[in-house]
């Protein structure tokens, strides 16, 4: 078997964790208006669709400013902005539901699409579409008079369920209905928030087209806690009508009404929500308001998790050989560090008989996680569990990773100030080094 049918079979087995945890749930997915028209959409389109296939319950908020900024443009109707904000009069709104109508179409053809050869053959995908929001004027905002671009009062979540239910994807256009039958232009993302959080969405997902964002340094953020991306979004312009900034905004938005996590992928790479959502590190930037990742005392089901990684620092010498049946008994004094339901990191701490002292024993980390500050983080765990138990002392023994230790202030000491229990276990054919650190209080 070739290199590359191996590497496509390793790929998919690594995929399919993610395959199982994604199926039924349900994402709700802002596709701005500027992605009908580049080159990579039916690309997005035919990802969609593999969600679908995979079990994705999906919506998905359509934008169309690009969309309406033409259609007005055909009749020489200039449009007023307040703070980002289209002012959509009376006069325009006919020119407004043209323009969005043509998006909305163009959406569904592309997933009605199934030519042979194609990723879409065979896919059979059911849109429904439907006036699941209802909506309200936003009003007179520093004495302007925003007419008929209004905001979300409502959203029908029983009626997309329904939809979702039947295994139909649910497509919803920038609109809103009054109860008084009038038709308002809402912002995409509002409407994507407003779902999200009224269908307790596990996911929303933002394509931008601005490319990826990055810090100062032009370093991409990967992942940002929610206050990590508020400080973010206050550093940038107020009034910013970047995608990247609309993208971020939404995610904020949605993780602090109660989505878990929000993601912004970019609209012009090839494969960029597939790699986001099926691929342990992503391509994009999520948003996250729970524990994204967890540090936690181990279980048995861990034992697997464990073994893998410290079985190549045994093969080296690094770590002491434990047993399968070793580890299980001894599963209650490990700390381990999970990404995506991944071991990533392990420690144990024993407590050291007959003294008020504790051994840092077996720190591991994934090989693709060392050098962050994962493994210094694992320690913090560590040595908060020691003060717990009233320790005054940490001990750690190392034959090859002695500058780690000094680095998380461990000084060197002889054997012979290990407490006596541990003392008479030393084993002098190995020869490891001694570290002590005190424990805080």
């Amino acid at each position: 078997m070739s290199t590359e049918s191996n590497n496509y079979i390793q790929w998919f087995r690594h995929t399919s964790p993610y395959i199982n945890s994604h199926r039924g749930k349900t994402f709700v997915v802002l596709l701005p208006g500027d992605c009908i028209s580049q080159d990579n959409f039916p690309n997005i389109i035919n990802d969609l669709t593999l969600l679908s296939s995979l079990g994705v319950r999906l919506v998905v908020v359509h934008g169309a400013r690009r969309q309406i900024d033409e259609q007005l443009a055909v009749i020489n109707s200039e449009t007023e902005f307040h703070k980002g904000v289209r002012i959509t009069t009376r006069e325009q709104m006919g020119e407004v539901l043209k323009a969005i109508g043509h998006a909305r179409f163009t959406i569904e053809a592309a997933f009605s699409s199934g030519l042979p050869d194609s990723p879409m053959y065979g896919s059979k995908i059911r849109v429904r579409c439907g006036n699941f929001v209802t909506a309200m004027p936003q009003g007179v905002i520093d004495g302007i008079d925003h007419q008929l671009t209004g905001k979300v009062r409502s959203v029908d979540a029983s009626g997309i369920r329904a939809m979702l239910d039947q295994n139909s994807l649910a497509l919803v256009s920038p609109l809103g209905y009054s109860l008084t039958g009038e038709a308002f232009n809402l912002s995409f993302a509002d409407v994507a928030i407003a779902i999200a959080n009224a269908l307790r969405a596990d996911k929303l997902i933002a394509y931008n087209d601005d490319g990826p964002i990055t810090d100062s340094q032009g370093e991409q953020f990967r992942e940002l806690t929610l206050l990590q991306c508020e400080r973010f979004l206050l550093e940038k312009q107020q009034h910013n009508r970047s995608n990247t900034y609309f993208s971020l905004r939404a995610c904020y938005q949605a993780c602090d009404g109660g989505v878990s996590r929000a993601h912004v992928v970019s609209a012009c790479d090839d494969g960029a929500l597939i790699k986001e959502l099926y691929t342990r590190d992503g391509s994009g930037t999520m948003v996250y308001r729970d524990s994204y990742e967890t540090i936690r005392r181990a279980r048995i089901e861990d034992v697997v998790g464990i073994l893998n990684l410290i079985e190549p620092l045994e093969q080296k010498g690094i770590l002491v050989k434990r047993s399968r049946e070793h580890l299980e008994t001894e599963i209650g004094f490990f700390t381990v560090m999970e990404k995506d339901n991944l071991i990533v990191g392990c420690a144990a701490l024993y407590p050291i008989a007959n003294s008020e002292a504790g051994e840092l024993a077996c720190v591991a980390m994934h090989n693709e996680y060392r050098g962050d500050g994962r493994a210094a983080k694992l320690l913090t765990h560590i040595e908060r569990q020691a003060h717990k138990l009233n320790f005054t002392q940490l001990f750690a023994l190392t034959t090859q990773t002695a500058h780690w230790f000094l680095e998380q202030g461990f000084r060197e000491c002889d054997v012979e100030q290990l407490p006596g229990e541990r003392k008479a276990l030393y084993n002098y054919q190995r020869r490891s080094k001694v570290f002590v650190k005190a424990v805080q209080t």
